[in-house]
């Protein structure tokens, strides 16, 4: 089978390319000739890690959509691959023109709940912009064969906003090798936090998010004053790379205190593991990576409790959950998860076991084999 994968860049920020790179080697093992597209220039990005695991990768950088989707379309004629599948805005709707102009199936990778009304209230962004995005991308939403969601939730809101039958989606999350990801131990821990320059018994909360603002690190910094006020010795880190709401936030760290900028950083999962909690206070996600992670790591959670954080979670089991967008109910969490280890970490190792369960690179790789699969025995609905 011949995939051509279609995505907005190679860079190493996004959740979508780094489980396009993490899957990339299994995919090629399990007898997929992968071809990467990417229409954004990355320089620094994952190139080389794609190379490496066995695919062609190609950059298709033009000014205009219209050049760029014709670009597409030739390349799509040169490789000639048995499915095309796009993953991000962009690559979505020139992806999917490009693929119908050359005759090719074409699936799409649905990785978040776009259009709803917290993306027409968010900071910086124009409703108007929103809604013609939604329009372009449910126009050339029908002529593609299948979809794939990362989480029922984001499968059953996009199916009514895209005007697609649910029918035609199916649900196959991201995941990581868990060989990667390491575990928590004590001489990882005092390993990373010697290297940050933090004492072993000061609690710290991290966080590993994009300065944006659907990942309510302003809620957090919001928060942390009362951690604080019950550990006045607790630090904040804060690794992600810069965004829009980063002006706002270095604001914020300055008047919270304890707070640390750690930009954006390639070993994450070390600060997991010499972290005592692990926030993620997203007002919406499409599944939540590094929630999926640190589950992986075996690190505290303390996670807004939005639909696709709690499906990806589980429950209370797992992790503690609590109302978005609500600073004291999270700084009361942390404040718990800092306060009882001993629960903190039944908590971590069970969500530990359920990564193992339902999010190992292995597991996910055989479900996307057979979504490729199943698309090109069906015909589109």
């Amino acid at each position: 089978m011949h995939v051509l994968y279609v995505i907005d860049s190679v860079s190493r920020v996004g959740g979508a390319e780094q489980g396009l790179v993490a899957m990339a080697p299994q995919l090629v093992r399990s007898g997929v000739r992968l071809d990467v597209a990417y229409l954004r220039e990355s320089p620094g990005g994952f190139q080389p890690e794609l190379t490496a695991a066995g695919a062609e990768v190609f950059g298709v950088h033009h000014a205009g959509r219209g050049r760029t989707a014709d670009a597409l379309r030739r390349l799509i004629g040169r490789r000639r691959p048995d499915l095309v599948h796009t993953t991000l805005y962009e690559s979505d709707v020139l992806g999917r023109a490009a693929a119908l102009a050359a005759r090719t199936p074409v699936v799409s990778s649905l990785v978040n709940s776009a259009y709803g009304p917290e993306h027409l209230h968010a900071r910086g962004l124009s409703p108007w912009k929103v809604r013609a995005a939604q329009a372009v991308d449910a126009a050339t939403a029908q002529g593609t064969r299948r979809f794939h969601a990362l989480t029922r939730h984001v499968a059953g809101a996009m199916a009514r906003r895209l005007r697609i039958s649910p029918d035609r989606i199916d649900v196959v999350p991201r995941g990581r090798d868990p060989e990667l990801l390491g575990t928590v131990s004590p001489a990882r821990r005092a390993e990373v936090r010697a290297a940050l320059g933090i004492d072993e018994d000061v609690p710290v909360v991290l966080a590993a998010a994009r300065q944006q603002y659907q990942k309510g690190l302003d809620v957090l910094l919001e928060a942390w004053p009362r951690v604080l006020r019950g550990a006045p010795e607790a630090v904040l880190l804060l690794a992600g790379s810069e965004g829009a709401e980063t002006e706002r936030l270095r604001a914020l760290a300055a008047r919270a205190g304890n707070v640390r900028f750690l930009g954006a950083r390639g070993d994450v999962f070390d600060l997991m593991a010499c972290a005592d909690a692990f926030a993620v206070p997203s007002r919406w996600e499409g599944l939540g990576s590094a929630a999926m992670e640190a589950m992986g790591v075996g690190v505290p959670l303390v996670c807004a409790d939005v639909p696709a954080l709690r499906e990806t979670v589980g429950s209370e089991d797992y992790a503690r959950l609590v109302t978005p967008e609500r600073p004291e109910e999270l700084a009361a969490a942390l404040a718990e998860t800092l306060d009882d280890r001993a629960a903190a970490g039944v908590r971590a190792k069970s969500a530990r076991a359920r990564f193992l369960t339902c999010f190992t690179l292995h597991h996910v790789t055989g479900q996307m084999v057979e979504f490729y699969e199943r698309s090109l025995r069906l015909r589109r609905a």
